[in-house]
């Protein structure tokens, strides 16, 4: 988020006399999530440790991937009120014969603070997605803080679902997004959009079956199960490891798939964790997540990067 993009709301916050501030999360690009083990229910008759799904194979015909990107940072503060500023934005790129090509491609900004510093900045922060933070509670820098580092996550959410539906009325190929597809009933029901996690921030089983389940190998998967918790937009889900953990680390290479729950999905578990495998990430990728990344994922991170510094 450059100083030159900020400038003339930089200088209403000057011209309101807040105290100037630097803070920059070092994780603002990610999304916070809560450390949990919900039990899920396994739907096939495998062992926990999982099976070998077969060799890569490259995906058939038209692939679509859908991600987004999130910056933000304390501008300034009105007394111990932080004035938080961010911008998220989201694509989908669509893969027709080996060429990856934008398909649709959002971006807002947004300014979040208590109701009364958003008064004080009324014209300046036309053109910006205003956000209210509670006023229930006496101020708090760190508290206002967390509140709207949540609210950046739901509007970046909600800026990712629109896209993926303004994308799927227009296409029905396959749709890979970079997260959990109940972010929305209707992809949780699509049967050609699959969610692809990387944080294991919430686990599906506990004690001698969580060890198992985390030592999967190269190349095989879990059982397909139910995560808990997904009442209004259920999912069938598994785990694929895509590169070897072994000298590394329990959560080197490993991926939670989501996808549609119905017979289908039990049927294409294997096929569709080859497809996955053909899609890992090459290893030579600076990016420290590479391990987790699909290649059609990292491209889509690295086109909002480039045209967001422009």
């Amino acid at each position: 988020m450059t100083t030159r993009s900020w400038t003339r709301l930089r200088r209403a916050v000057a011209a309101c006399g807040f105290t100037p501030a630097t803070w920059i999360p070092a994780a603002s690009e990610g999304r916070a999530e809560e450390a949990t083990i919900r039990p899920a229910r396994v739907l096939e008759d495998l062992p926990i440790a999982g099976r070998a799904v077969g060799l890569p194979e490259p995906w058939p015909g038209t692939v679509a991937f859908l991600d987004g990107t999130q910056r933000y940072e304390v501008m300034a503060y009105a007394g111990a009120t932080p004035l938080v500023v961010a911008e998220i934005a989201a694509a989908v790129l669509e893969r027709r014969e080996r060429q990856l090509h934008v398909a649709e491609v959002a971006r807002r900004r947004l300014v979040i603070a208590r109701p009364r510093v958003l008064e004080q900045l009324e014209g300046a922060i036309e053109g910006h997605g205003a956000i209210a933070l509670p006023e229930e509670a006496p101020a708090h820098p760190v508290h206002d803080f967390q509140l709207a580092r949540r609210e950046v996550d739901a509007a970046r959410g909600r800026l990712e679902v629109e896209l993926g539906h303004r994308y799927r009325s227009a296409s029905s190929a396959w749709l890979l997004v970079d997260g959990a597809l109940a972010e929305s009933p209707a992809w949780a029901s699509d049967p050609r959009m699959i969610g692809i996690s990387k944080s294991h921030a919430t686990l599906p089983f506990a004690d001698r079956e969580l060890e198992e389940y985390l030592r999967l190998p190269a190349g095989h998967r879990s059982p397909v199960f139910e995560p808990a918790g997904n009442e209004i937009a259920p999912v069938y889900s598994w785990a694929l490891r895509l590169w070897p953990w072994e000298g590394r680390d329990l959560l080197h290479g490993l991926i939670r798939v989501e996808a549609a729950p119905q017979l289908e999905t039990l049927a294409m578990a294997d096929q569709l964790s080859r497809w996955l495998l053909a899609e890992r990430s090459p290893v030579s990728t600076p990016d420290p997540r590479w391990d987790r990344l699909l290649y059609g994922i990292r491209a889509v991170e690295e086109y909002l990067r480039a045209s967001g510094e422009r």
